[in-house]
């Protein structure tokens, strides 16, 4: 498989009150291949939601290089799907209504599409809804439905279950994972949750405190679907908790 994004020394920093200089990334350099699902995973402020916009083009103001299937990052485009935290459902449309808001003008068979979207993320009877009659998963879902309208190879997804409750977490997770496997998008998913990220990803990429970069790229080889409470999971995540924790050793004692 050959390389569906490519990051070459991608610098970002936010200026404040005027003056003030916050670097965010420092010398990212990142490939990610065809048909993977990367997680991006770190402390708040440690630049994942930027990275994962300059991919989605949606932040131009860089240095450095950021590519999609071998071309230069210009700007936003029908073949990046994007889904956040919060759904961002228009209120006043049903859920086909905002399944099919952003599809391509002149698109034959537009309602097929839809159907075949709401039986892909199962809302198979809601079709007819509001946002408001609908669950916080269930409204993800049509997010989700949403964001795959125009058939993107590349979907990106910005914490879009950090909102939900423990249960209908993990619940979405197995959704997104089933639908990565049935669509066979590249995914890039920005997460706070080390579990989520080892249940779903092929590599994680552990990013450090703000303006540190990439400290680590953690390979995931386990078969789907992954049990959580097994020993190779297990292992991974106290990997990953001693990226996090290698200066606290009594913090890595409780949490291990």
């Amino acid at each position: 498989m050959g390389n569906k994004i490519e990051i070459r020394g991608v610098n970002k920093n936010f200026i404040q009150d005027g003056n003030e200089i916050t670097e965010v990334l420092k010398d990212i350099n990142l490939e990610i291949k065809e048909g993977e699902f990367i997680c991006l995973l770190g402390h708040s402020g440690c630049g994942k939601s930027t990275l994962l916009r300059i991919i989605a083009g949606l932040e131009m103001d860089y240095e450095g290089e950021a590519y999609i299937d071998g071309k230069a990052i210009s700007g936003p485009s029908l073949d990046k799907g994007l889904v956040f935290q919060d759904h961002r459902l228009f209120p006043w449309f049903t859920v086909e209504e905002n399944i099919g808001y952003g599809l391509a003008e002149n698109v034959a068979n537009k309602k097929e599409r839809i159907d075949e979207l709401i039986h892909l993320v199962g809302l198979q009877g809601f079709e007819k809804k509001y946002p408001r009659q609908l669950s916080g998963g269930m409204s993800q879902r049509v997010a989700i439905a949403r964001a795959l309208i125009n058939r993107p190879s590349l979907l990106l997804l910005d914490e879009p279950f950090g909102a939900l409750d423990a249960l209908t977490r993990i619940t979405m997770q197995n959704e997104i994972r089933r639908i990565w496997q049935t669509q066979k998008n590249t995914m890039v998913m920005v997460t706070h949750d080390i579990d989520e990220a080892i249940a779903l990803s092929s590599r994680i990429v552990i990013l450090g405190q703000r303006g540190s970069g990439i400290k680590r790229i953690e390979n995931v080889d386990l078969s789907y679907p992954r049990i959580r409470t097994g020993s190779e999971f297990s292992h991974i995540r106290n990997i990953v908790y001693r990226e996090f924790f290698e200066e606290k050793e009594a913090e890595l004692e409780y949490y291990l």
